[in-house]
């Protein structure tokens, strides 16, 4: 078997096994300044089906959560040039909606409760495990589907209802 199979267009390493046939493909952003991690977990995220990107600062972040169609943003708390909550503040001021998961060193009672305030939609601290972050994911994902307000585009008169076409 070669290292790397191909997953809906996106090379996703390790075996076709590991990912579940019944799984939803999901447009994920990472937005995590240490290098590795985020290498990590795109490559984690498309070893499970998923299409990844990746931000290593807050104002790429943005730029590219503004101007893509995520599913999921995953976004670290202590990032260079903007950090992890003015960005998704940033983006709840924009009207944009897109569920954003925080994960952070910062794990305390207190900071795990200023992201979510703040706009976060899960919150995640470091250390992890993968497994629980793309459950997480996961969830994030689904509740978002299940908004009907999403799903339906509109400019002027015309309205496409993006689940019955």
């Amino acid at each position: 078997m070669p290292p790397f199979a191909n997953i809906n267009g996106q090379r996703a390493f390790g075996r076709m096994a590991d990912a579940q046939p019944d799984r939803v493909t999901m447009r994920l952003l990472v937005i995590e300044d240490d290098r590795d991690a985020a290498d990590y977990l795109v490559k984690a995220f498309r070893e499970v089906g998923h299409v990844a990107d990746a931000a290593t600062d807050g104002d790429d972040g943005l730029a590219m959560a503004l101007g893509g169609q995520y599913d999921v943003l995953i976004v670290d708390r202590m990032l260079p040039k903007r950090d992890g909550l003015s960005l998704i503040g940033a983006l709840r001021a924009k009207g944009m909606e897109t569920p954003a998961l925080i994960l952070s060193a910062l794990g305390q009672v207190d900071d795990r409760v200023k992201g979510l305030r703040a706009g976060g939609d899960d919150y995640l601290p470091k250390p992890y495990s993968f497994s629980e972050l793309l459950a997480r994911v996961e969830v994030l994902a689904r509740r978002r589907v299940g908004r009907s307000e999403e799903t339906v585009l509109r400019v002027g008169d015309l309205e496409l209802d993006r689940l019955s076409h």
